[in-house]
Order: structure tokens, then sequence, then C-alpha cells
């Protein structure tokens, strides 16, 4: 089974509230098997116009992700997020080996 990434980009209005979503995400993506790969503004962006911070989770499965994505934990963190940040937001399976 591939396994699954979460990849979002970012960009916070209210940083306050920001840290009340990443306070209530971060024990939902452990609970739910996430793997947080890579986070941060430093991207280097050689193409497009896309800022922000980017965040890679890595789960087990699509399903994995997905649960964890539409869980009521992370639905309550994302109500916060959506007040305080901008958010492009995708779950794409990997390649298999």
């Amino acid at each position: 089974m591939a396994k699954a990434y979460l990849v979002a980009n970012i960009r916070v209005t209210d940083a306050e509230a920001f840290a009340s979503f990443s306070g209530m995400a971060g024990p939902a993506i452990q609970k739910y098997g996430g793997t947080v790969l890579a986070r941060g503004p430093g991207a280097d962006r050689h193409e497009g116009s896309l800022t922000g911070t980017v965040m890679m989770i890595e789960f087990a499965s699509k399903a994995a992700a997905e649960t964890f994505y539409f869980s009521p934990e992370y639905q309550a963190a994302k109500a916060v997020r959506e007040e305080c940040s901008d958010t492009d937001l995708m779950i794409i399976e990997g390649v298999e080996g």
C-alpha cells in the first residue's frame, strides 16, 4: 500500500490565532499516525507566486490521511485555521516502490 502525503501552503493572517490552530492540529496529526516531514516558510520557490508556510505530513495510506483530515479533532482545528489564514491543501497518494 502506498503512503500518502498532506501538503499545505498556509498564509497566516493572525499569528496568535494560528498558534491555537497549531496546538490543536499537532495532537490530531499524532493521533491519526501522521509524521511531519517538512514545515516552515523557507521553501525555495523556483516557480509560481505562492508565499507562506509549507507543510508536508506523511500518512501510512490515503485512507489514513483522509481519516485524519475528516476527523472531529482536525475539523475543529480547521475551523480555527480558516479564521486566521488562507490555505491551499491537498492529499496525494505516494508512488509505490
